[in-house]
This record gives C-alpha cells, structure tokens and sequence, in this order.
C-alpha cells in the first residue's frame, strides 16, 4: 500500500500549483545568487538591516507604515479604484460591439483599435498633460483614466469573448419567455458567461496592478515611486529592488493561485 501511495502523491503534487511556486523559489533563489556573486566582485556591501525602517518604524505613537509600504498601499487603492472603473468599461463597450447599433459598433471599435495599439506610457502621459487640464481632474484621476482606458479595452473583449461563446439557444429560450434583452442579458446570458470570465479576468487584474508602476511617471507615489526615492536617498539599490519585488510578489502570488484555482473548477463549466 505505501508502494503504491508514493506515486499518487507524487502526481498530485506534479499537477499543483506548489510545484510552479517551487520552481519559482528555486529560480529566485539562483537569481539571487548570480546577483550576489555579482555584488561580491563589484565589491558592494550588503545593509540590509537598513531595509526595515523603510517598511515600517516604531515611534512613540506605535508601528507606523514606512515608506514602501505607504507605496504599496497607493499602489492597492490605485488598482482597485482603476479596477472598478476598468470592468465597468468593458463591459459597456463589450456590449455595445455586441448592440444592433452601427455608431455604437462603429465607436467600441475604433476605441479598441486606438487604445490597444498605443503604449500605456503614452497614454498616461496623454491623459495627464492634455485630459487632465481640459477635464479639470489631478493626476490621481488622470493615472486611474489611463488604466482604466488601456485594461478596459482587454477586458471587454474578455466579456464580448464570455457572452459570445454562449450557445444561441440560450438566446431563443429567453426571448421565448417573453424576456426583454436587458433581462436577457441579466438574468440568462451574464450569470453563466460570468463562470468562464473568472479566470482571463483575474490575470487581467494581476496585469493592472502591474501597470499601476507607469504612474510614477505623472509623479504618484506608488511603490515604484517610492522604491525609486528610497534607492536614490541611500544607494541600498539592490537590497530596496529586492525589497519591492517581493512586496510585488506578495500581491502577485495568491492572485495568480486564484487564477489557477478558477481555471481548474470551472474548466467543465466552459
């Protein structure tokens, strides 16, 4: 019995996900030592007892946040905000691309064509020198512009993918029922595409949140932002870039698990 146990344990764990964040470690962990090796010739000498003043202090008041974390906390109430804003996006043009009106085909279309192929950095600037002052907004709301513009592009051809692999019958059996589109959409055709959207939808939020880096550009202090201060202030360049890709990785880990969790459990839904 426990012959034959070892390889199905074994299976289990070749088609884990702990195995991809093993070989992620192990991969981290050869990276670091190259860049070690590295440092040792360069001769450049390792402080990272520096590094946790500028993730959290203790003062008279209690622990309070460092730079980098404040940075990663910007970095969090910028990508939720882009997030809500991005859904809502696409969703609106996913609709109106799948609408029997010709200016709403014809304007989803051309938004899709111009956002997606220009640069998220160009956009940025763009939505900052020239959308911020005609709309009056600051650049908090020119950068959540910018990526809710660029991901929501993405993500509505996820929805109008979603809704378009429906069988038609669904369709016919709703408006058979006296249902209005509307209802159709709400009640029939969104709550089942919604269980195959869930997965290229969460690697799309792990994209945004990624993104949310180019908005140091308009001078936001994301944690890029201040990773970026940090380094300059201290010359601690990689023990802080490391510091930042972990933060990163904090964030980036369990989405990608959920992603992987949703893709699995809803494969026969699809």
């Amino acid at each position: 019995m426990a012959a034959s146990a070892r390889p199905t344990i074994w299976a289990r764990f070749v088609r884990s996900p702990w195995r991809d964040i093993l070989q992620f470690v192990l991969l981290v962990a050869l990276v670091v030592w190259l860049v070690t090796q590295s440092s040792a010739r360069l001769g450049y000498n390792w402080q990272w007892y520096r590094v946790p003043r500028y993730l959290w202090q203790v003062r008279e008041g209690g622990v309070q946040s460092g730079a980098l974390l404040e940075g990663l906390g910007f970095t969090l109430r910028i990508s939720l905000v882009s997030l809500i804003c991005s859904l809502a996006l696409g969703l609106l043009v996913a609709l109106l691309r799948l609408s029997d009106s010709f200016m709403g085909r014809l304007l989803s279309r051309a938004y899709l064509e111009v956002i997606r192929n220009t640069p998220l950095v160009v956009q940025m600037y763009l939505a900052y020198f020239v959308a911020g002052p005609i709309l009056g907004i600051g650049r908090f709301a020119s950068a959540v512009l910018a990526l809710s513009l660029f991901e929501g592009s993405y993500m509505s051809e996820i929805f109008r993918a979603g809704i378009t692999s429906l069988h038609r019958g669904q369709w016919e059996a709703a408006y058979s029922l006296g249902l209005s589109t509307v209802d159709t959409y709400r009640d029939v055709i969104l709550p089942q595409a919604l269980r195959r959207l869930l997965p290229p939808l969460t690697g799309e939020i792990i994209s945004l949140i990624k993104n949310t880096s180019l908005v140091s550009l308009v001078s936001l202090a994301d944690l890029s932002m201040q990773a970026r201060v940090v380094a300059a202030d201290t010359f601690l360049t990689f023990e802080v870039w490391f510091t930042t890709a972990l933060l990163y990785l904090a964030i980036m880990i369990p989405l990608a698990l959920l992603a992987r969790w949703l893709e699995r459990h809803y494969t026969l839904l699809t």
